[in-house]
C-alpha cells in the first residue's frame, strides 16, 4: 500500500502486512510486532508471514481509544 492520508475505515484493505499497517498507525515495524506478540492486535499466520485483518484493527483502536464522558 502506498504512503497516503487515510481518510475513512473503507480506505483499508481487508488484509494488511506488518509493513503496511506500521505507517498506518504512525509507528515502526517492530512496534506493530510487539502489539502482535503480546495479543493486543490480533492476527493471522500465514507460514511464516503475519497478517492482520481489518475488522482486527478497527477493535483494536476502538479499545485503545480514550472514553469520553
Amino acid at each position: 500500500m502506498k504512503k497516503q492520508q487515510l481518510t475513512s475505515f473503507d480506505d483499508l484493505p481487508l488484509i494488511m502486512t506488518v509493513e503496511e499497517l506500521a505507517p498506518i498507525l504512525g509507528v515502526g515495524k517492530g512496534t506493530v510486532y510487539e502489539l502482535v506478540r503480546c495479543g493486543r492486535i490480533k492476527s493471522l499466520r500465514i507460514g511464516t508471514q503475519i497478517r492482520i485483518l481489518k475488522q482486527e484493527l478497527i477493535q483494536f483502536l476502538e479499545s485503545s481509544t480514550p472514553q469520553v464522558s
